[in-house]
């Protein structure tokens, strides 16, 4: 592999976690039964991969929104071929939203181009870190904050009390606080 080829693909493989939170978010536990999100972002990274030329892009977010929207084709696809719609509007439209919350949860987003490149590098390890939290925290955190669930809601999908959520929640912000600190 040239070393130009194997940058591009490190480029890409920066944006996994990010990826990987998205897929999480839209694969409720009924379709993980069928679809792992982890599968969902390799081939999208493979798919990527093998089409780097066609990105036009100059900037993180511009690559962040081409990878969004390959996943969302990939998930569309492995969904027909389970029987699900022939198109699903509202894939592509639960994905940007999810990303737009989590970019909001670091802060308000900046004109300049380097402020933009902090804010997506910083992005980057809030993916990262919400990947290392323990499977109940991150999902709490994950359906209340970026999904801007209820607690109420959150508690009935996870099959827990609203007090046992809200100490999933208050946990996995406190260890996310922790590992968002070691990386920033």
């Amino acid at each position: 592999m040239t070393t130009q080829a194997q940058a591009q693909d490190d480029f890409l493989e920066r944006h996994r976690e990010y990826l990987h939170v998205l897929a999480r978010l839209y694969l409720s536990p009924r379709l993980r039964s069928k679809l792992d999100p982890s599968d969902m972002v390799q081939e999208t990274l493979l798919k990527a991969s093998e089409n780097q030329g066609q990105f036009r892009g100059q900037t993180d977010a511009q690559l962040a929104a081409w990878l969004r929207r390959i996943l969302v084709n990939t998930m569309a696809e492995a969904l027909r071929a389970f029987g699900g719609p022939k198109r699903d509007v509202a894939l592509e439209a639960v994905l940007a939203e999810s990303s737009s919350r989590l970019e909001a949860l670091l802060r308000p987003a900046s004109s300049s181009p380097s402020a933009e490149a902090v804010r997506h590098e910083e992005f980057a390890c809030l993916a990262k870190a919400l990947a290392q939290l323990p499977d109940d925290q991150r999902t709490a955190v994950e359906l209340h904050h970026v999904q801007d669930w209820s607690v109420a809601e959150t508690a009935e999908h996870c099959g827990r009390t609203e007090a046992a959520v809200a100490g999933l929640l208050r946990r996995g912000l406190k260890k996310l606080r922790e590992l968002l600190r070691q990386t920033l």
